[in-house]
């Protein structure tokens, strides 16, 4: 890989929608900077650097006031710079490391001290070459107090993973609600067997995201919204929101941040919707402790 791809907006709108003060964007991602933070050997893909100064400008473009910031992919189980952009952030970000499931302890409680607060397993095989689901598990319960297991799968392996999910010790985040088939509304079989997963456990949280990784329509993403926003009302006190910046892979369908931040309103229509996605949810998880 010698080509870096850039996948975010140049020059995002406005959005028309005004967050409430406090909102947190409860999912992005940094990508190095490389000479600072090299990528995993394994990355599937080279992006180009859109570090912390670039994340936190965009966060307070659009109205934000805290960060979720997830570990990605590119850069395996070298956390330094997600930890980097915690620590710029004077206390507004928190994260999701990605970590070696014989991680030990102390590493762990290191984590902790420097603002992580869960760990992902990612199970999508064209990022990732492998996700033993016995060493997750095990990993899973060793996990210090008050964190949580965040899942990226795709709709196709919910099936072969209810039971491992609802093994899980600790509470779990689904990324992308398991990137379902919203062309098919809010009762298509991916939609119903989501719902069947979270009326499997109360503590199963999701993260209503990603309209232009799911919707095929483009913008204004019709379709993801009136699959998910009868989700989000029936599940008001489960349900986080970010904006997946710097939209990793996304290069060829590359959204407009402005226009993801006005889908909030559409999907949670009420004050009270908007400030459990926003604010209530993603600080039980992240700022609780």
């Amino acid at each position: 890989m010698t080509d870096r791809v850039v996948s975010w907006h140049p020059h995002p709108s406005k959005p028309r929608y005004c967050p409430p003060d406090g909102a947190i964007d409860a999912h992005c991602h940094v990508f190095g900077p490389m000479a600072q933070f090299p990528f995993s050997a394994k990355a599937k893909y080279l992006p180009a650097d859109a570090g912390s100064d670039m994340l936190f400008s965009l966060r307070d473009d659009l109205g934000f006031s805290r960060n979720v910031i997830v570990q990605p992919s590119c850069h395996g189980t070298d956390n330094r710079a997600t930890l980097h952009a915690i620590a710029q952030s004077d206390g507004k970000a928190r994260g999701v490391a990605v970590v070696d499931p014989a991680i030990t302890q102390d590493e762990l409680a290191c984590l902790h001290e420097s603002g992580i607060r869960a760990v992902r397993f990612n199970f999508l095989k064209r990022l990732v070459e492998s996700a033993p689901q016995d060493d997750f598990l095990d990993l899973a319960g060793r996990l210090p107090k008050t964190w949580h297991v965040v899942i990226y799968f795709e709709a196709d392996m919910l099936y072969e993973l209810r039971s491992f999910i609802d093994a899980l010790p600790v509470p779990v985040v689904i990324d992308h609600m398991g990137r379902p088939d919203v062309s098919k509304g809010p009762d298509g079989p991916d939609m119903r067997a989501f719902r069947d997963l979270l009326a499997m456990r109360a503590d199963l949280w999701f993260k209503a995201t990603c309209p232009d990784r799911l919707d095929t329509g483009g913008p204004p993403w019709h379709n993801f919204v009136r699959s998910v926003a009868p989700l989000v009302e029936d599940y008001p006190d489960r349900c986080l929101w970010g904006t997946d910046w710097p939209h990793p892979n996304m290069e060829h369908n590359i959204p407009d941040d402005g226009q993801l931040v006005d889908i909030i309103p559409k999907i949670a229509p009420s004050s009270v919707l908007q400030r459990k996605m926003l604010m209530d949810n993603p600080m039980q998880l992240y700022w609780s402790a």
